[in-house]
């Protein structure tokens, strides 16, 4: 969250008169799934403290911080560098995002006593 909050401030008054505006909604883009996918990975770390033998909420925290990195850090980059084809790596991120949302429902469907 302190990297997405800094990201965030950091475009917000350091970028916004350096980049183009199609530039500056990639960055964004990449501060709002930060954001979100930082606060989804609070939600697993609760999770896995009432449900500690579900493996899939550690597969899901996994694939989620790759799925920033992957996704956010794509973006961040795309547009702080303007290369286009990094833009290509940002699907897999989202994959993996969704992966670890499924993996989180899966776990908390097949967890005992729920």
């Amino acid at each position: 969250m302190l990297l997405a909050v800094a990201a965030g401030a950091f475009g917000a008054h350091g970028l916004k008169k350096i980049l183009a505006p199609d530039l500056m909604n990639v960055y964004q883009t990449a501060v709002h799934y930060h954001i979100y996918h930082a606060f989804g990975l609070l939600v697993i770390g609760l999770l896995a403290l009432y449900l500690p033998s579900a493996a899939l909420l550690r597969w899901a925290g996994l694939l989620m911080i790759v799925g920033l990195l992957l996704f956010s850090g794509s973006l961040y980059a795309l547009s702080l560098s303007g290369i286009r084809w990094l833009g290509a790596i940002t699907p897999v991120g989202g994959i993996a995002l969704l992966a670890a949302w499924l993996l989180v429902t899966a776990a908390v469907i097949t967890a005992e006593g729920t």
